[in-house]
């Protein structure tokens, strides 16, 4: 079928289900459906194609600002490893250089410490500590000769490992500092050489970095313990509002939100020794403001893009739907006789037109997307083949879908006569409201479906039953104003017989015109109802041997009740009987 074709089929589809409503106003709701339709076909597309671009940029943007901070926080991580390593090494050569009975002597070790001081800056004190964990010498600012560390477990770690590097604590000295011990083994006793260094360098090195007056820098120990001050989050020995408890070799970034309220971006970096990590914290704002511009005038692009768009579709689908206005009015004397004589007969035509254009694509695409799915998995593998038997499967299920589709719309076109056959009533009664539930989304209906627990199936007519509940539920539609509420309960009436209750809140019927309802050319509609509806519906449901019922006060809606027997017996369509 042609592209012409194709539209004119839906345009003769969607002027037909209106017309069948008996919509107060079909061409307004005409023209909402061509401009929803429209506007489907031209802004979807656009809003994918916008999306796409919009996370493309943002991941290809994201990653060119967030690559100088990993390279920043490589950089510093080096700094900070040099400096401890420098200081650890420093103690370290102290160690070798001299013995123990050098050490021992407070000359010697304040000659020592004199050194460091000048030559390296940092160091506040040192001292010799024996095997016992006694200081048997110290050089530095404070009284701590003689002192016992051997209940401390710093002593136990460096006699283990013979280095130690602590986290910062404030300790007998009252400010920030961190200790470093070696520990040297000679043939007649092992000691230590323990030193303190302040961290206030460590502020010198954050500085270095050259952060925004927004952004923050701090070192903590594994535990999340400030081992540095911070300019947001907290002083020395507080813990920290983050969660860094991801283990990483190199730089890991993430986005929280901190106490603040702020969007923040951390990235951290571990130290070897000691176990210390780096933290950068930086406002999202701050990291991603290219983005941010770029992503403002993005949405500028589209919103002004969309604003045209429903525009030139509004006055299009206006246009359009006035010169098929003027043509109907045109042709509609010549045509109503027609036109109501074979609108009872137009949804099984119609399904049968469609089933029979469509079913034969349908199966040209089933067979070549099995073919293109067998030479997928013959073929070797190459680059995005998982992803080219997804799209394929796709095109499968959606052929699935589309032959459900047709074969639903294949039960209205069966003939007339009664067919017996076991049918889940419920089931039908699902597939009529499919035919009817675009109506219902549009008019923003609420269509409530209460089904039995355990309803029996029941041998009956297919074709014909379905040609009944659309009736009664087509007018339940057009009672009701949008918004509106229609109800449909299925239940097990007796040993015998079923029944189903089509319910709406429209403004109900008077004693007269229920008694009339079931009377040929009798209609309420004030354009385009021809009467037929209902007595043709209970026609049928006479002829396959249950009853049909309805229940009105004016200004309370009604409700239809339709009885069918569980097996039916062919009867024959009669009068209606006392209705109540």
């Amino acid at each position: 079928m042609n592209v012409r074709g194709w539209f004119g089929s839906i345009y003769k589809r969607l002027l037909h289900i209106h017309k069948a409503s008996d919509a107060p106003d079909r061409y307004l709701a005409l023209r909402r459906n061509i401009t929803v339709i429209m506007l489907l076909v031209t802004i979807l597309p656009l809003g994918i194609m916008a999306g796409i671009n919009h996370f493309q940029y943002r991941k290809s943007i994201k990653n060119e600002v967030i690559e100088p901070l990993r390279v920043l926080l490589g950089k510093s991580r080096h700094s900070f490893q040099l400096f401890l390593e420098e200081r650890l090494s420093t103690v370290r050569f102290v160690g070798s250089a001299y013995s123990y009975e050098q050490l021992t002597h407070e000359r010697t070790l304040s000659r020592v410490f004199r050194v460091l001081k000048d030559e390296f800056d940092g160091f506040v004190d040192i001292g010799l500590i024996d095997g016992s964990g006694v200081q048997v010498s110290y050089a530095g600012p404070y009284n701590l000769l003689d002192k016992d560390y051997s209940g401390q477990s710093w002593f136990q770690e460096v006699v283990i490992r013979d280095t130690y590097i602590s986290d910062v604590f404030m300790g007998y000295r009252k400010f920030p500092h961190l200790a470093i011990a070696v520990q040297r083994v000679e043939e007649s006793r092992n000691w230590i050489l323990r030193a303190t260094i302040d961290t206030n360098l460590f502020y010198e090195l954050i500085s270095a970095m050259g952060l925004d007056p927004e952004a923050d820098a701090f070192i903590v120990n594994q535990e999340g313990i400030l081992q540095t001050r911070s300019r947001f989050y907290g002083d020395i020995l507080e813990e920290i509002p983050f969660d860094l408890s991801a283990q990483t070799y190199g730089p890991h970034l993430m986005e929280t939100v901190d106490p603040q309220g702020r969007e923040v971006m951390v990235a951290y970096v571990g130290l070897e020794k000691p176990s210390f990590r780096l933290v950068v914290v930086k406002p999202r704002a701050l990291v991603l403001r290219t983005w941010i511009t770029l992503q403002g005038e993005m949405f500028f692009v589209f919103f002004v893009s969309v604003i045209v768009i429903i525009v030139i579709v509004m006055k299009l689908a206006d246009a359009l739907v006035t010169n098929i206005k003027e043509a109907d009015d045109r042709r509609e004397a010549a045509i109503h006789e027609l036109e109501q004589t074979q609108k009872l007969s137009a949804i099984g035509r119609l399904a049968a037109g469609v089933a029979h254009e469509i079913n034969n694509p349908l199966s040209i695409i089933n067979e070549k997307s099995g073919l293109m799915k067998d030479l997928l998995a013959f073929s070797g593998d190459f680059a995005k083949k998982e992803r080219f038997e997804q799209l394929v499967d796709g095109v499968i299920r959606s052929v699935g879908r589309c032959k459900t589709i047709t074969h639903r719309l294949l039960g209205f076109a069966r003939r007339k006569e009664v067919y017996f056959e076991e049918l889940n009533l419920n089931a039908l009664i699902k597939d009529v409201i499919g035919f009817l539930e675009k109506e219902m989304v549009y008019r923003n209906i609420d269509l409530r479906f209460q089904t039995a627990d355990e309803m029996p199936a029941i041998s009956s007519d297919q074709g014909q039953l379905q040609q009944v509940f659309l009736n009664i539920m087509t007018n339940a539609l057009g009672a009701v104003d949008d918004g509106g509420r229609v109800i449909v309960t299925t239940w097990e009436e007796d040993p015998k017989t079923v029944g189903v209750s089509i319910q709406d809140n429209g403004p109900g019927m008077s004693e007269e015109t229920i008694q009339r309802v079931f009377d040929p050319f009798f209609t309420t509609k004030k354009s385009g109802g021809t009467g037929l509806g209902l007595f043709i519906t209970y026609g049928i449901v006479k002829k396959l041997g249950g009853d049909i019922k309805v229940h009105s006060k004016e200004g309370e809606g009604a409700t239809f009740t339709v009885y069918l027997p569980k097996t039916a017996k062919q009867g024959e369509a009669s009068s209606p009987e006392e209705i109540s």
